[in-house]
């Protein structure tokens, strides 16, 4: 094929392990990809990281290190018959004594059934699987294909990383080499690329294009605004910026202020960030700062990132956009989330952990005759289906880690305890 018809990120794929930049923390000396490609075998993999930071090149580098047939799928536009196919395919070359490789990108696309499909072939070992992710498979990928593959996390590429794929490609591509090229200022494509390779060897081979017929140019931020037509930068998904601006919106619904929580929402919509991942931060705010303030909060949440995955893009900002007003006005409370991270520490430092008897279950004879459950008493066979009883471990002083506010549904939680637990004066607001 003519080098002139294919884009420069492919003419730049690394062919090997020692040619890939970045991601030392799995192929540096003694890491766990290292090891692989060292021994030339391979268990099945999900690689779960950012575009553009090579899953796909690391597919293909196994594949070609350890004399893999190599199968790729794309989860958006395959399913269960091609799965099939390429088992069958594979099922064919084993008994022909080859190994097949079957890469799957953007594996969490598929849906359950999808995935159970593979499990037969991945355990026994007649295909070996990588599969690519941009979403955490913890959420995406079914426990029983996780349990079958060993998931690695790829970071999004450092700024140093990104300027030696620029300078690699204006060296060493077999067009660019022939040009003296040089670049003011590094600056506007780093943050361009966001951590990704592809979109600054895609901004790169954009410029050059701009200086046609001549054999020595320097590509200023101009030249990026014009190939781009993208002024600058003020958000990318793998950097600060990024940070910056999911800590602006959480404090803004912290802050009970909608408007500006919908400003920082639609910064990021614009900017290209996953609605799933903003709709998963919100899922956790419900809970961690607005609580049993107003407990619909965490349905809405969760009903949101249901309609998000459901929906996507552009239509579930509609969808984010009622979840982050909601959030933003009702009422606020922290007292669940300190509750447990005070729990917490109180563990870590060694409190006591013994059940009591009477709080312990009694399923056989031998339990019941060693006093398991004895002196158990049931809150439904009282007054108000309420026992004064002691419920803290063995030696353990009852503590207060929950201190209902005055806001919301937690004001009534507040008087039901003091109400209940008012001999103990645990409650003293």
């Amino acid at each position: 094929m003519d080098n002139n018809n294919i884009p420069l990120p492919e003419r730049m794929r690394p062919k090997d392990i020692n040619s890939i930049v970045g991601q030392e923390h799995l192929i540096g000396i003694g890491c766990p990809l290292r090891a692989f490609f060292e021994n030339g075998t391979f268990p099945s993999i999900i690689l779960w990281g950012p575009p553009g930071v090579g899953k796909t090149t690391f597919a293909q580098i196994i594949a070609n290190t350890a004399n893999y047939i190599f199968y790729q799928l794309s989860a958006i536009d395959a399913g269960v018959k091609e799965v099939r196919e390429i088992i069958n395919k594979a099922k064919f070359e084993i008994s022909k004594g080859n190994k097949i490789l079957l890469f799957i990108d953007e594996i969490h696309r598929f849906n359950k059934s999808q995935q159970d499909s593979l499990l037969n072939a991945v355990e026994k070992g007649i295909i070996t699987l990588v599969g690519a992710t941009t979403e955490n498979p913890s959420f995406e990928v079914n426990p029983a294909l996780m349990s079958r593959c060993q998931v690695y996390k790829l970071h999004p590429l450092s700024d140093e990383n990104i300027r030696k794929i620029i300078d690699d490609a204006i060296k060493n591509d077999v067009l660019l080499s022939q040009f003296d090229i040089k670049i003011a200022d590094y600056n506007f494509i780093i943050k361009y690329s966001g951590g990704d390779a592809r979109n600054a060897l895609k901004a790169l081979e954009l410029a050059v294009k701009l200086h046609p017929n001549e054999k020595s140019f320097t590509i200023i931020n101009k030249d990026f605004e014009k190939a781009l037509q993208q002024k600058s930068v003020l958000y990318d998904k793998g950097g600060e910026s990024h940070y910056d601006t999911i800590s602006a919106f959480i404090k803004s619904l912290r802050g009970s202020d909608p408007d500006a929580a919908l400003f920082w929402l639609a910064k990021m919509l614009d900017a290209g960030e996953d609605p799933k991942f903003i709709a998963r931060r919100m899922v956790i705010f419900a809970s961690e700062d607005i609580g049993n303030a107003d407990p619909f909060a965490l349905s809405l949440a969760v009903s949101v990132f249901q309609a998000v995955q459901l929906i996507g893009m552009p239509e579930c900002r509609i969808n984010l956009a009622q979840c982050v007003t909601y959030l933003a006005c009702a009422a606020k409370s922290n007292a669940s989330y300190m509750g447990i991270e005070m729990a917490m520490s109180d563990i870590k430092n060694g409190e006591t952990l013994v059940v009591p008897l009477h709080l312990r279950n009694a399923p056989t004879k031998l339990m019941k005759e060693e006093g398991y459950g004895a002196g158990y008493k049931y809150p439904h066979d009282f007054e108000n289906h309420f026992v004064d009883a002691n419920y803290f471990p063995v030696n353990m002083k009852p503590k207060v880690y929950y201190e209902p506010t005055q806001f919301g549904k937690e004001k009534n939680f507040l008087e039901r305890l003091k109400y209940f637990w008012k001999d103990k004066k645990k409650y003293k607001k």
